[in-house]
């Protein structure tokens, strides 16, 4: 909900839902189906308050931000799988350039470590 600059912080209802405050909005912004002064024609409806939710819809169905979210998850995968790849590297396995699965990365990760602190423990 914004504020008029004739409104003041006291006149906010804090306890509203959000719900609430789009149907306040609404009925504040719509215009009234009387003629408009000096002329015989009648105002035209406002067009409604979109939801937050329906923001976000439509903000995500544009192609600028599909590109832009294609472009984050591209390289939230890559730093991903570089991360697998240092720690394939640590792991001893024979052949030491044997093509590893990222689910047995991790077990061989899992049972490396436990080798190890059962090295340190003895």
């Amino acid at each position: 909900m914004m504020l008029s600059p004739d409104q003041a912080d006291s006149d906010l209802g804090w306890g509203q839902s959000d719900a609430e405050s789009v149907l306040n909005d609404l009925k504040v912004g719509c215009l009234s189906d009387e003629p408009m002064e000096g002329e015989g024609k009648t105002r035209s409806l406002a067009q409604p308050t979109l939801s937050r939710e329906e923001k976000r819809r439509r903000r995500r169905a544009t192609a600028k931000y599909r590109s832009a979210h294609a472009t984050r998850e591209r390289i939230r995968v890559e730093a991903f799988n570089v991360a697998f790849a240092e720690l394939r590297k640590l792991l001893p396995t024979l052949p030491p350039d044997k093509k590893l699965s990222k689910i047995e990365i991790l077990r061989l990760a899992i049972c490396y470590i436990s080798y190890l602190n059962h090295v340190l423990d003895v």
